[in-house]
């Protein structure tokens, strides 16, 4: 996966990707593409290659302001394609429906959220999912600040947490996951829609403990320390990885990831184009990525899917933990 970097001061970062190859201005076409930090590097990685498969005739541009919102532009008719690390939601549903943005829900691969501290940090190999409600519940807040408050065993100092903001397909994900009902969280914690800002948020805090995608682990894992999760009491503590993810053993925070692509934007032939090329490249540019690809056959059901213009969601405008994508895939889509 590339090394990508961004400036942490802009609120939102439009990354235009190029192939080098100098094209009048008229002769290109455009895609432009927004949501989800977590999706962003699978993207990126196909849009490299689709760009350069189209000798510079197309220009992608792909934003990263998060699953939220991306979502709010994308049902206003702004973009093209929404990168998305949850199901669009309700609100979200109603919102495109409301201005005539029908769309085609297209799972591209799985991700496993990930738990890390510092390296420094000595005392944590595992973490049970009470000690992490613990953690991040809304009653936390101004109450939970120390290590041996969540756990007697854990040393009396300062604890210093990072995660996904508001907009960010993550924090809904992790907050149904862990704390059982979306978006419900403290707030008083370093919070961005660019993992990144977590990944260096806890790469210099000793006394630090993030979330965030799989990929962003693994691109940064000799700066940071990877925490398994006890999913169930007497249960082995299970930590994040291709083999976790497939087997379902890594619970509860494995979860598929998505594009949208708006039917009418479906109706171009460079969008139509990126998204059978995205769909059949798909195995490749999600292991470049270092995210857990879908099997064939699921990417198969899903290429049928888009070409028949099947619209909608399998969710119905709310996540859901522990999903199989070939049931997604089956299931009557709502609108």
């Amino acid at each position: 996966m590339k090394n990508f970097r961004f400036d942490y001061l802009t609120s939102l970062v439009i990354l235009t990707l190029t192939t080098g190859v100098a094209m009048p201005a008229s002769a290109q076409t455009f895609i432009k593409i927004d949501g989800s930090s977590t999706v962003f590097p699978i993207t990126e990685a196909v849009a490299d290659d689709y760009q350069a498969s189209k000798g510079g005739a197309v220009k992608v541009t792909i934003g990263i302001a998060g699953t939220g919102g991306g979502f709010k532009k994308f049902c206003k008719g702004e973009t093209d394609i929404s990168d998305a690390s949850r199901p669009i939601l309700k609100k979200e549903m109603e919102e495109c429906a409301k201005n005539g943005i029908k769309y085609m829900e297209l799972p591209i691969a799985f991700d496993a959220l990930t738990v890390v501290v510092n390296p420094k940090n000595k005392f944590l190999s595992k973490i049970t999912v009470e000690e992490l409600k613990k953690m991040w519940e809304p009653a936390a807040q101004g109450t939970i600040m120390r290590w041996k408050q969540i756990n007697p065993a854990w040393p009396d100092t300062p604890i210093k947490l990072f995660g996904a903001g508001a907009d960010s397909g993550t924090f809904d994900y992790f907050t149904d996951a862990i704390v059982g009902k979306t978006k419900s969280s403290r707030t008083d914690y370093v919070a961005s829609e660019d993992d990144n800002v977590v990944v260096q948020g806890v790469a210099r805090d000793p006394n630090s403990i993030g979330y965030f995608g799989y990929a962003y682990y693994v691109e940064n894992s000799k700066k940071l320390k990877l925490v398994p999760i006890v999913h169930q009491a007497g249960k082995p503590a299970v930590a994040p990885s291709v083999q976790s993810v497939v087997d379902g053993s890594y619970q509860p925070l494995s979860r598929p990831i998505f594009i949208y692509v708006s039917a009418k934007a479906a109706e171009r032939p460079e969008v139509k184009g990126f998204v059978d090329f995205y769909l059949a490249n798909a195995q490749k540019s999600v292991k470049e990525a270092k995210y857990i690809p879908l099997t064939d056959k699921d990417y198969k059901h899903a290429m049928l899917n888009f070409n028949s213009k099947k619209t909608g969601t399998a969710f119905g405008g709310e996540p859901e933990i522990g999903v199989k994508i070939a049931d997604l895939l089956r299931r009557d889509p709502k609108e």
